[in-house]
């Protein structure tokens, strides 16, 4: 019979590896003393309100805002890659209409992944920095077309072919709904996508880190990233604040709903982040890009629910929103369906993803933490 250890020489387990410091990264950081989040050492509100995101791509990439130059041979290159490849929508046309949106993003990267490695090795479809940095852009320049015909063959509408004069967030506006945005709408759909491009060691990257410690692939880390992403702790938040507000109604009826919310234990969504204890630095940029499209089409009802919502929580938990809380009624008053907003995030966070793959990369050591064992000691097979 095994010995008891005593308290000291059981090891500190980390549920959820709260705290652990896995590893190093240069990409981005939540700065402590701002409260802000720092992309390359810039903060993210200011880059959502100077520059279009591609230039924050390239600086997720590669380390700094791009030239001039390297900024028109960037956006060059995405206007190449902007087209729905034929296999990749005769893959998403194989998927039910009713699967989650999620479903046909992951699916349509894995055979655009299975493309790019066809004839190579495993060892060979790791590629080199620059192969990786140019699968990046293409995965890219790709996901609009992806997301967009999403929606709308739920909706039972064609693709809707690219336009090589418009930035990336207008075409992906012009891809998903077949009209030139309003510049308002741009504007904030722009500022969400830079939001959204990165959040350090967060579910999906750490998942993302792990495949490519294997020397995986750049798409499978993606697809893996995606799975996780697909999970309503991490990535369906948003889909889950615009259907909370639905569920509501209106302003006058948030007390009560509450009531019956918290009595039920029910978890709001929207509220709260592991990282931020003082209120997620990324919400304000975000609120405003909300005022703005609430102004555009005329909707006082929705920002007031949001408002009695955000007041009436925070006065009763002290809790704070999150990033997804204003941008699910910023998305939907876009247009786009409450399925598409996860999708939208991966769009935007496949930036952030690929510059982990990138950073994993450069100094790779296998991830492969120890558990702790609890189950019974060494038994024998009944005879």
């Amino acid at each position: 019979m095994s010995q008891p250890t005593s308290p000291t020489d059981q090891p500190e387990v980390r549920k959820g590896l709260a705290g652990v410091v896995a590893d190093v990264t240069a990409i981005s950081k939540v700065n402590p003393e701002t409260n802000s989040l720092l992309y390359r050492g810039y903060p993210v509100q200011d880059l959502a309100a100077t520059q279009p995101f591609e230039a924050v791509a390239h600086l997720l990439w590669h380390g700094e805002l791009p030239t001039a130059d390297q900024l028109a041979e960037l956006r060059a290159t995405e206007r190449a890659h902007r087209a729905l490849a034929d296999d990749v929508r005769a893959a998403i046309d194989l998927l039910p209409t009713d699967a989650h949106p999620m479903d046909e993003v992951r699916t349509a990267v894995s055979v655009i992944g299975a493309s790019e490695a066809a004839g190579l090795s495993a060892l060979e479809a790791g590629g080199s920095p620059e192969d990786n940095v140019a699968r990046s852009v293409r995965l890219f320049a790709a996901l609009p077309a992806i997301v967009a015909y999403g929606q709308r063959r739920r909706h039972g509408q064609d693709v809707v072919e690219p336009r090589d004069d418009l930035d990336y967030s207008a075409n992906f506006l012009w891809m998903t709904f077949g009209d030139e945005p309003d510049p308002v709408v741009v504007d904030a759909f722009n500022r969400s996508m830079i939001l959204y491009a990165e959040h350090s060691f967060n579910a999906s990257t750490f998942t993302a880190r792990v495949i490519t410690s294997t020397l995986s692939d750049l798409h499978s880390a993606v697809v893996g990233a995606i799975a996780a992403l697909k999970g309503p702790l991490h990535g369906g938040a948003n889909e889950a604040v615009m259907e909370t507000l639905a569920e509501i109604g209106s302003a006058e009826r948030v007390a009560d709903w509450l009531d019956e919310a918290l009595a039920g234990k029910r978890k709001i969504m929207g509220f709260g982040h592991r990282v931020y204890k003082h209120g997620d630095s990324r919400v304000p940029t975000m609120k405003a890009a909300l005022d703005t499209l609430v102004e555009h089409y005329d909707r006082r009802d929705l920002a007031a629910l949001y408002d009695a919502l955000e007041s009436e929580f925070v006065e009763r938990k002290g809790i704070y929103p999150n990033l997804d809380y204003p941008s699910g009624p910023a998305y939907h008053l876009m247009g786009f369906d409450t399925g598409t907003f996860t999708p939208l995030f991966v769009a935007a966070r496949v930036t952030g993803w690929t510059a982990h793959v990138l950073e994993q990369q450069a100094a790779n050591s296998l991830i492969r933490p120890l558990s702790e064992y609890v189950g019974p000691d060494e038994r024998s097979v009944p005879r």
